[in-house]
């Protein structure tokens, strides 16, 4: 994916790199990048901008840490095991990771640490594929990738930057091939024609999170804009449930609902 638009990218150092995590299931979220060259309309993330000195929109910056690695090898030995997520305020492997090789190294030093540390994945880039060769040597991991919708007219409304649907679809294809748990999030449920994406996932994973728009007032003048408010109404988060219920029904794969009252 070429660079269209400006980003300002600048090393930093960090303090810690281990964030415990609020989150069921999760104990600590680790991320190499403060920032997201996504910008994705939706994002939550964007209130981490007021921790920075950025002047610079959430979206027009990427910090780097660049200490990342030798910082997780220190926090790993004093805090408790639990399980990592990476990440879980930017992507981990959008754009600059190519170049710069952060979550690589996170995964090195965790590799080396222990193979059975559990650790969950989640991406909106292909580029995950290229670590696949550490991935399979870990004992305990799961790779997600975020697929809001079926839809590309949509996702270009919504993610006018991320990749394609189809490339998602392919990289969890290639990560089941190898034998690696998988798991779609499909949040925030923009919208889609429920079937046909619950059928596009089909074989493709081992569990389905459904998440509602969480923040609507961020993206209500967009709904709008482009004709799509009855997707934010509770009923239809509710039918998209029942839809992906009904077929992934005997197949072993659960699906998890989250989501707040907005």
């Amino acid at each position: 994916m070429k660079q269209k638009y400006p980003i300002k990218i600048q090393e930093i150092r960090a303090k810690t790199v281990l964030s415990k995590s609020r989150i069921p299931n999760i104990d600590y979220s680790l991320n190499p990048y403060v920032g997201c060259e996504f910008a994705c309309r939706y994002c939550y993330a964007d209130f981490m901008r007021k921790y920075t000195n950025h002047k610079e929109k959430w979206g027009e910056f990427v910090d780097l840490k660049m200490n990342v690695a030798k910082c997780l090898k220190t926090e790993l030995k004093r805090n408790k095991p639990g399980k990592i997520s990476i990440s879980l305020v930017t992507d981990p492997y959008q754009p600059v990771e190519k170049q710069y090789r952060l979550t690589r190294q996170c995964l090195e030093v965790l590799l080396d640490y222990d193979p059975s540390y559990s650790i969950s994945i989640l991406t909106r880039s292909p580029l995950v594929l290229r670590d696949t060769d550490l991935l399979e040597q870990f004992h305990n991991i799961e790779v997600g990738l975020s697929i809001a919708t079926d839809d590309e007219n949509i996702r270009t409304i919504f993610e006018p930057r991320a990749y394609s649907i189809s490339s998602r679809i392919e990289t969890l294809m290639r990560i089941k091939s190898l034998g690696i748990n998988t798991f779609a999030f499909v949040g925030p449920s923009l919208p889609m024609n429920p079937e046909n994406l619950a059928q596009l996932l089909v074989d493709k994973v081992d569990y389905i999170i459904l998440d509602k728009m969480n923040y609507s007032w961020k993206t209500k003048n967009l709904y709008r804009k482009h004709g799509l408010d009855y997707a934010l109404e509770e009923n239809y988060f509710n039918t998209i449930g029942k839809t992906f219920d009904a077929v992934f029904a005997g197949k072993s794969i659960s699906i998890i609902r989250t989501g707040k009252n907005n």
